[in-house]
């Protein structure tokens, strides 16, 4: 079986429709559906059959459909053997974002790789519903995502994902206000405040809930936002108080904003990075997502976080840990002037870059879960 249409029946078990496998792979429905046609014959049994005015997999079609992913992985994992045998990632990576986490990683993450010649790294960042995140994975190389403790699961998407860090969500108070000058805060003290949140259906809403739960009555919310700029810009104000992300919240002012840690709930998020198994075998990849990792050890580290709490308990793939292959945190990344959360949060992104020989990575290094990124 030629191993391209393989990679079809694939693309339309993953995709669901030949119109959107037409549209990912540039070709035209027409030329799909009869590669498909093709397939099928060199099988000798049905793999698709209709469905209203599309086409879904048999139970062979499902099958072969697996076989097609192993397939891509051995041939990725070929080609990152020949590389390392080279010891050289070349090649281009495609990244997507959420914009915070872009804010945070990228801009220490691409001094590092460009001190390796031939690796080239694009990014952009998409402000998408955390789950169609997993989505991304068939358009980019490595997807950004986050997800609440316990609160989303990438599991039965057959995908690798990778930990990078932990990061705490903070009460952003006004400077001025009566809270300002308490350590910490409990659901009890904030849940009477009026609050400046984001929109119903996104992740940090579901901490105003647990704070409601745990003080007993439900919160005033009084604007709502997807950007958090904008929520620091209002609460920076005085309009209210709202959730703000410990490392990615831009520079704060102390005396017009300051963040406080919540007490009571949980409000950790975890942010990890999405990949199909086959292109995570690729040295290039595998590269990238490295200097992520040690990049987010780095951030961790500057605030006073233990950088293994950037790595919860999932179960380990079969192959090695890559704790051991993950670059070293550079020695001269500055740290805060202060390990509190309403300390400056710019990402420590001065260290000097990588040397131009490329990170020592053993095939297959990075650590998997199909289950929850918590």
């Amino acid at each position: 079986m030629d191993v391209r249409r393989l990679d079809l029946l694939r693309e339309l078990s993953e995709r669901g429709s030949v119109t959107a496998v037409a549209a990912a792979t540039h070709r035209t429905p027409s030329a799909v559906s009869q590669q498909l046609k093709v397939l099928e014959r060199e099988a000798g049994v049905p793999l698709t059959a209709k469905s209203g005015r599309g086409l879904v997999l048999t139970s062979a079609g499902l099958a072969l459909a697996r076989s097609a992913a192993d397939v891509a992985v051995a041939r990725e994992r070929a080609g990152a053997l020949w590389d390392e045998f080279r010891n050289h990632p070349s090649g281009n990576v495609s990244l997507a974002t959420f914009p915070t986490a872009g804010q945070m990683l990228l801009p220490g993450a691409l001094t590092d790789l460009s001190g390796i010649p031939g690796l080239v790294l694009t990014c952009t960042d998409m402000d998408v519903e955390t789950g169609d995140l997993p989505d991304l994975t068939g358009e980019f190389d490595i997807v950004l995502a986050h997800t609440l403790t316990g609160r989303s699961s990438w599991g039965g998407r057959g995908l690798r994902v990778v930990p990078l860090m932990v990061e705490p969500l903070d009460i952003g108070l006004p400077a001025g206000h009566r809270l300002a000058g308490r350590s910490y805060l409990t659901p009890a003290d904030v849940v009477d405040e009026t609050w400046i949140s984001v929109p119903d259906g996104m992740p940090f809403e579901r901490i105003l809930h647990d704070i409601e739960e745990a003080a007993g009555h439900r919160t005033r919310v009084f604007q709502r936002f997807s950007d958090l700029r904008v929520v620091e810009a209002l609460v920076a104000a005085g309009m209210g108080i709202g959730l703000v992300p410990r490392f990615t919240s831009g520079d704060i002012d102390p005396a017009r904003m300051v963040l406080k840690p919540l007490r009571g709930v949980d409000t950790d998020r975890h942010i990890v990075a999405l990949l199909r198994p086959d292109v995570a075998e690729r040295l290039a990849v595998r590269t990238v997502v490295e200097v992520l990792r040690a990049q987010a050890a780095r951030i961790q580290s500057a605030y006073g976080t233990p950088p293994s709490a950037a790595s919860p308990s999932s179960p380990p793939s079969s192959s090695p840990s890559s704790s051991s292959s993950s670059p070293s945190p550079a020695s001269s990344s500055p740290s805060p002037a202060s390990s509190s959360p309403s300390s400056s949060s710019s990402s420590p992104s001065s260290s000097s870059p990588s040397s131009s020989s490329s990170p020592s990575l053993p095939l297959s290094s990075l650590p998997s879960s199909s289950s929850s990124s918590s």
